[in-house]
């Protein structure tokens, strides 16, 4: 577990802008008429249409993605009544997470007062400001009362994360829980260790899931809470037991199939947990210190099954895989209310999740590339992309069929996507780009089919039904390590092109590629030993229509790679080179960076080629070309070095195809803010246009430049690299490459093979 300090706590709040959220605008607001429609006079119309209907409030203002984070700061993490300012950072933080896995904006607001009915008028009358109510560390029994009473005072919806959050993220763990173990969620016996809001929210949700409340024994600081206990709270008498056996942990546990504990750390012994059923199931949910350590209770009972709250244990229940995605399906239906249905909808959707394949993104953060649904994973983690498609979809369909939406959705297709959208995760370009790879699924043989990285990307190719995948490997290494990644490689074809089976085909290729390189020297020998290595092997499965494109680099070095791709395929006839680019996808827009891998040090002839395959390569992917030589120069005021290379490639350019836009050169600055560089040079080709091209002088400054732009803006989508003017669909990676870019540069493959299929046809 990382070990966080003070100081280290303290620093990360003050430093630089203090605090962790801000407010930004979403409209313009640079010259005087942007300011009148924000303000006066412009903003008085949508004043009026809301008078008219107030429903118009989600049309024109940010009601519609704005909750209120709430607290009094009576019960502020295990801190207890620290008051409303002291929990302050909390309610930043929690709006932090708000917009980080929901796409949802939040006001954090911290009410001076402990006495609930003045605490609740308070909310009332700044709700209207709101889409959504989420109250915060307000100590029980305060707290039962204050959330029942705003449920049915407001028309947006209400929640108590403290209680709904836990209740509904420990739910889906429990149902999926008792699946691992095989026990009937009507027959098992419950111990509830705690009684605060949090355990009887969690205890009535088990109950509305299927658990027998018969079975249920719930413990407070005084021990089992039995039914002629005096001055119990409405809340406790719901869930006392008539049982007159048990009146300690010790005894209530005996025998018992799930432990839930919400109350202090160490209060659960091995012992205890010897004492229950066969597979017992363990939430020890108490933070930071857990009723009972992960390492106890596996060393006590082999068979058990653990959940904490930590995150450096399997299974952590996290209100962060729930709240956000809540919120975000009940806004985005203007729904009245969070009801029963909702969160039920809530608990399938995150349970179900944990069944499917893991996403690499998952994989990646947690250091792991083998969970499956089991023992140490039954709860989705935290940065799961799909929480916010399938949890916020599910609360939404359940707010419609419930009745409390004010619209609907009816395309959930569209829906889902524009929830990719909202935080990055997709986009218009990458998903039009697999959907077209979809329509013509090609023959791509993946280089190295035994690296984790690439098996799991053929997989997921095949899955999304872009291609039909080719591994070249040994098929028993293949399989092995399939097993061990858990990886289903049914409909993936495995060749080995080491296997005897296989010598009449290598034979095959090597007497093509003598044949092609015999003026270099080459001999059928040499060829035939070429072709034990993969890249030799796969590109003339290419070469000799025996595959339709071909994706390597995770493991070779650039420089071998073009080396083979040069001999096996080659260039395209009309060039003497050829290039990659990469596909950055920005807040601003897509643009087109070349030459990235391939020329380190390109003259004017190659430079020359490298702009017309930009321009081929951005016609390719549906979008006129914009195109700015870059150099860091602006048209000839350095008339030496690159700078002149770069001004003979522009005038070759331009006087070879005159109606291409296309000009330089110039410095990035002026290539990418247009008013810059038609102010400052009005005779410019590109003038009223927006670059989306960008062609550098050389290798190194196209290279650094999108990984600069890569490591500053995670939010920058790299798609890339992508192979220009080689005769065959030959594609690389990078060797950091994760799956979804292989995936990515698959995509581009498949639609490279096509395109040139037809272009043959032709």
């Amino acid at each position: 577990m990382i070990k966080i300090t003070k100081e280290a706590a303290l620093e990360y709040h003050e430093k630089g802008r203090p605090g962790k959220i801000e407010v930004k605008p979403t409209k313009p607001h640079r010259t005087q008429t942007d300011l009148s429609l924000a303000y006066s006079p412009g903003v008085a119309y949508p004043c009026i249409e809301i008078q008219q209907n107030p429903d118009d409030a989600y049309r024109y203002t940010n009601k519609g993605n704005l909750v209120a984070v709430i607290s009094n700061g009576t019960a502020v993490l295990g801190l207890g009544n620290i008051g409303a300012m002291s929990g302050k950072p909390v309610m930043e933080g929690k709006g932090l997470l708000f917009k980080i896995y929901g796409g949802v904006d939040v006001f954090d607001i911290e009410v001076d007062e402990q006495d609930p009915e003045k605490f609740c008028e308070a909310v009332e009358r700044i709700a209207p400001s709101f889409g959504g109510i989420n109250l915060e560390d307000i100590k029980a029994p305060e707290c039962f009362y204050i959330e029942q009473r705003l449920r049915k005072t407001l028309d947006i919806p209400v929640m108590h994360d403290d209680q709904h959050g836990t209740a509904i993220i420990s739910a889906a763990g429990l149902k999926n829980a008792l699946e691992v173990a095989g026990k009937d969620i009507a027959q098992v016996k419950i111990v509830v260790n705690g009684a605060g809001a949090a355990a009887i929210s969690c205890t009535k949700l088990y109950v509305a899931l299927g658990v027998n409340k018969e079975n249920v024994v719930m413990l407070d600081s005084k021990g089992v809470i039995t039914s002629d206990r005096p001055n119990l709270t409405e809340q406790k008498k719901e869930f006392a037991t008539s049982r007159r056996d048990v009146h300690t942990l010790e005894e209530a546990i005996k025998g018992a199939d799930v432990f839930v504990g919400l109350s202090k750390g160490n209060i659960l012994t091995q012992d205890m947990v010897r004492s229950m059923a066969d597979k017992p199931i363990v939430f020890a949910l108490a933070n930071p210190i857990p009723e009972i350590s992960y390492d106890d209770a596996i060393a006590s009972r082999p068979d058990v099954l653990m959940a904490t709250g930590r995150s450096d244990y399997p299974n952590q229940i996290n209100n962060v895989i729930g709240f956000p995605y809540i919120f975000r399906g009940a806004l985005d239906v203007h729904a009245r209310a969070i009801n029963e249905e909702m969160k039920l909808a809530a608990v399938h959707a995150i349970a179900d999740l944990a069944k499917q394949p893991i996403p690499d993104v998952v994989n990646q953060t947690y250091h792991v590339n083998n969970l499956t649904f089991g023992p140490d994973y039954f709860i989705p983690k935290p940065v799961d992309p799909r929480l916010i498609t399938e949890v916020s979809s599910a609360v939404a369909r359940a707010a419609i069929e419930s009745g409390v939406a004010r619209s609907t959705i009816t395309d959930w297709a569209a829906y889902k996507d524009r929830l990719r959208q909202l935080l990055g995760q997709e986009t218009k370009f990458t998903r039009a780009l697999h959907a077209t790879a979809a329509l013509h699924p090609q023959r791509v043989v993946f280089a190295e089919g035994g690296h984790a990285t690439m098996m799991q990307a053929a997989v997921q190719a095949r899955q999304e039904g872009i291609c039909h995948p080719i591994l070249l490997g040994n098929p028993d290494r293949l399989h092995r390590i399939a097993n061990r990644l858990k990886i289903d490689l049914t409909g993936v074809e495995i060749i080995d092109m080491r296997a005897d089976k296989e010598q009449g085909r290598r034979a095959t290729y090597a007497k093509h590629l003598s044949e092609r390189l015999a003026r270099q020297g080459y001999t059928f020998e040499e060829a035939y030993d070429k072709m034990y290595e993969r890249n030799y092997f796969g590109m003339s499965m290419v070469e000799q229509g025996d595959a339709d494109a071909f994706v390597t680099g995770l493991y070779t070095k650039y420089s071998n790679t073009i080396k083979v791709a040069k001999e096996v395929v080659g260039i395209r006839p009309a060039y003497d080179t050829f290039g990659t680019m990469h596909i950055l996808n920005t807040k601003k827009g897509i643009f087109f960076l070349a030459d990235t891998l391939i020329n380190r040090h390109p003259d004017q002839n190659i430079l020359y080629d490298v702009a017309r395959l930009s321009a081929h390569t951005v016609r390719f992917f549906n979008t006129e070309p914009v195109i700015a030589m870059i150099s860091y120069s602006n048209f000839g005021t350095d008339s030496v070095g690159s700078p002149l290379a770069v001004h003979h490639a522009v005038e070759r350019m331009q006087e070879k195809y005159p109606h291409l836009a296309i000009d330089g050169e110039m410095q990035v600055n002026f290539a990418l803010d247009q008013s810059l560089r038609d102010d400052k040079y009005p005779f410019n080709k590109l003038k009223g246009l927006n670059v989306n091209t960008l062609v550098f002088p050389n290798m190194s400054s196209a290279n650094g430049s999108y990984k600069l732009l890569q490591a500053l803006d995670p939010d920058v989508e790299i798609i890339g690299p992508i192979q220009m003017g080689l005769n065959k669909p030959i594609h690389f990676t990078d060797f950091e490459a994760s799956v979804q870019s292989v995936v990515n540069v698959t995509a581009v493959a498949v639609v490279d093979a096509y395109v040139e299929k037809m272009t043959r046809k032709k």
